[in-house]
C-alpha cells in the first residue's frame, strides 16, 4: 500500500513538472507579436531565426516575465502553506504579516508623498530601482515590528491579528496620501497594485532570484518543525522544538519571501492561499516534505497560467494579473473544496 503511495506521488510530481515545463513554454510563445514556435526553440538552441528582433523579444522581455511568474507563483504558495501551518488556519497566507502592506505603504509615500517630500523629490526619483527600495524599506519596517511583536507575545494568534492590524494601520495611511495626491499619482500607485511580472531586467530577476533561493532554502531546513506545528505547539513543545525560535524563523523567511516579491512585481493575491489547499487535495497529505515542493510547482503553474490568460493572444493590451488570479482561480479552489469537503491543516 505505501509502495503504490509512493508511486502515485512520484507521478504526481512528474505530471506537475510537465505542466510547468508546458505552461513556461506557452507564456513565452504568447504576446502582441507573433512569434512561430519552431523560431523560439532556434533561439534557445543558438540556431537562425527569420526576424533577428524577435531574439530580443524572447530573451529580453518574455523569458524575463516566465522566469518572474515562477519565481513568484512557488514563492508566494511556500509562504501561504507556512502561514497556514504556524497559525493553523487555512485562511492564512502570505499577506497576514501585513509585511505587503508595509510594502505598499513604501511605493505610496513614494508615489504620493508629494505633500511632504515636494513633487520634484517625487518625479524625479520614480524608477523601477526606487521603487524596489521603497517598497523592502516598507516591508522591512513591518518585519521588524512582526518580530519584536514575536518576542514578546506568547500567543501565536496574537502575532497574527497584529500582522493584520499592521495591514489595516497602512491601509489607512495609504488613503490619507491618496485624498491629497493628484489624480496622475493615484492612478501610477493604482497600476503598481494591480501586480506585474514583465518589468523587471535581468540585473533585477538576479537579485530577486538571490533572495528567493535563501528564502525557499530556509523552508526546506525546517519541514520536520513544520509537521510538528500541525498537532499544536504543546505536541512541538514536548518533542523539543524551540517554539519562539521557530516562530521566528518561519516569520521571517514568509517575511523575507513576501518582501522581495511584492518588492519586484506588486503585490499578487490569491496564489498563496489557493495553491497550499489544491496541493493537499492533489497529495492527500499533511507532510511538508511533500507539501512544499508541490506547492510551490502548483503556485508557478497557476500563475502561468493565468498569465497566458492575461496576455490576450493576438492583443497588444494585458490584463491586470491581480484580477486573472482571483476571477480565473478562485472559483476552481471553491469547488475543489466543496467537492473534496476536507482539507488538511
Amino acid at each position: 500500500m505505501k509502495k503504490s503511495t509512493n508511486i502515485s506521488i512520484k507521478n504526481s510530481f512528474i505530471l506537475l513538472s510537465v505542466l510547468l515545463i508546458v505552461f513556461f513554454f506557452l507564456n513565452i510563445s504568447l504576446g502582441s507579436v507573433s512569434i512561430p514556435f519552431e523560431d523560439i526553440i532556434n533561439i534557445f538552441t543558438g540556431k537562425s531565426i527569420s526576424k533577428e528582433s524577435w531574439h530580443t523579444i524572447i530573451l529580453d522581455f518574455r523569458l524575463p516575465k516566465a522566469i518572474t511568474a515562477l519565481l513568484v507563483g512557488s514563492g508566494l504558495s511556500v509562504c501561504g502553506l507556512l502561514m497556514q501551518t504556524l497559525f493553523r488556519n487555512p485562511l492564512a497566507g502570505p499577506f497576514v504579516l501585513g509585511v505587503s502592506s508595509g510594502a505598499s505603504l513604501g511605493v505610496a509615500i513614494l508615489i504620493l508623498g508629494s505633500s511632504v517630500f515636494g513633487s520634484f523629490f517625487v518625479t524625479n526619483s520614480i524608477s523601477n530601482w526606487s521603487l524596489v527600495i521603497a517598497s523592502s524599506l516598507g516591508a522591512f519596517l513591518v518585519l521588524f515590528a512582526v518580530i519584536i511583536s514575536a518576542n514578546i507575545l506568547r500567543n501565536t494568534m496574537s502575532i497574527l491579528i497584529i500582522g493584520l492590524m499592521f495591514g489595516s494601520l497602512t491601509a489607512a495611511v495609504i488613503s490619507v496620501l491618496a485624498y491629497f495626491s493628484e489624480a496622475q499619482q493615484i492612478q501610477q500607485y493604482l497600476f503598481w497594485s494591480f501586480g506585474s511580472l514583465g518589468n523587471l531586467t535581468w540585473t533585477e530577476i538576479n537579485v530577486f532570484s538571490s533572495i528567493y533561493c535563501i528564502g525557499i532554502f530556509g523552508s526546506f531546513t525546517i519541514v520536520k518543525t513544520l509537521n510538528s506545528f500541525l498537532l499544536g505547539e504543546n505536541y512541538a513543545k514536548s518533542l523539543g522544538v524551540n517554539i519562539k525560535r521557530s516562530r521566528i524563523i518561519i516569520l521571517l523567511i514568509t517575511s523575507l519571501l513576501t518582501g522581495v516579491i511584492t518588492a519586484f512585481s506588486g503585490p499578487i493575491a490569491f496564489i498563496g492561499l489557493a495553491a497550499p489547499h489544491i496541493a493537499k487535495i492533489l497529495f492527500n497529505t499533511s507532510n511538508h516534505k511533500i507539501l512544499l515542493p508541490a506547492s510551490a510547482l502548483i503556485g508557478a503553474i497557476i500563475l502561468l497560467i493565468c498569465d497566458c490568460i492575461a496576455q490576450l493572444p493576438t492583443s497588444e493590451f494585458t490584463l491586470p494579473i491581480n484580477a486573472i488570479t482571483s476571477l480565473f482561480g478562485a472559483p476552481i479552489v471553491i469547488w475543489l473544496l466543496i467537492r473534496k469537503k476536507k482539507i488538511f491543516v
